[in-house]
């Protein structure tokens, strides 16, 4: 009788951590930061249909990078999610750091119990009305980053977030974090035009649904 096969535990988890890594750094980044008017969330993504940055409920969005369709189910999973919820209870009863945790515990499940890992992270990112804005930046594990100013997903994420921090300024406009924002993204040695970029803001003053999509025009004059 064959002797079944046997992996150690750290060694499993090791392996499906650099197998998901490998695939997310494929990916194109994604990047959000805070400025004046709410949260401004801005991925190089040439595709004019397939979305990384959505919205799941009215102060909320969703961005991802990895695989689209797996991302993408659990962007269509949260809005679910938050629309129960805000039926069952009060709309204000909806906020990004329970839907954070949500998505955490079903992210490590996945990469706990299933053969293959999700290849995806993800951010849950919601303006504050009156309060703190907040960012939740998601990884393949289900572990959960509270950052403060900017976060950066995929790609080369330690280099684009060392620039971003050079050039981050508290309280900047639009144009200025989403010039800030493209020139992370692109580097010193490349230029991303306008229409291969996806750019989202939340507003801070908006009554209620914050989400707005910016399009390739807006975008044009803003990094005019």
């Amino acid at each position: 009788m064959s002797m079944p096969f046997y992996v150690a535990p750290e060694q499993l988890m090791k392996d499906k951590a650099d197998f998901a890594r490998k695939g997310i750094a494929r990916g194109r980044s994604l990047l959000a930061t805070v400025c004046d008017v709410g949260i401004l969330i801005c991925a190089e993504n040439s595709s004019a249909t397939l979305h990384k940055i959505g919205e799941i409920y009215d102060r909320i969005a969703f961005a991802g990078v990895g695989k689209y369709n797996e991302f993408d189910q659990l962007r269509q999973a949260g809005v679910r999610n938050a629309d129960v919820k805000g039926f069952q209870f009060s709309r204000e009863d909806v906020n990004a750091q329970s839907l954070a945790s949500w998505y955490g515990q079903v992210i490590n499940q996945i990469f706990t119990h299933d053969m293959k890992p999700l290849e995806v992270e993800i951010l849950i990112a919601e303006v504050g009305s009156g309060g703190p804005d907040a960012l939740y930046h998601i990884l393949y594990d289900g572990t959960i980053l509270d950052e403060a100013q900017s976060t950066v997903l995929g790609g080369d994420s330690e280099a684009i977030a060392a620039r971003m921090d050079e050039s981050f300024t508290e309280g900047w406009d639009v144009a200025g974090a989403l010039k800030a924002a493209v020139a992370a993204l692109s580097g010193p040695e490349r230029s991303i035009p306008a229409a291969d970029l996806e750019v989202a803001l939340l507003e801070r003053d908006s009554e209620r649904r914050s989400f707005r999509r910016l399009g390739d025009d807006e975008v044009t004059s803003l990094l005019a």
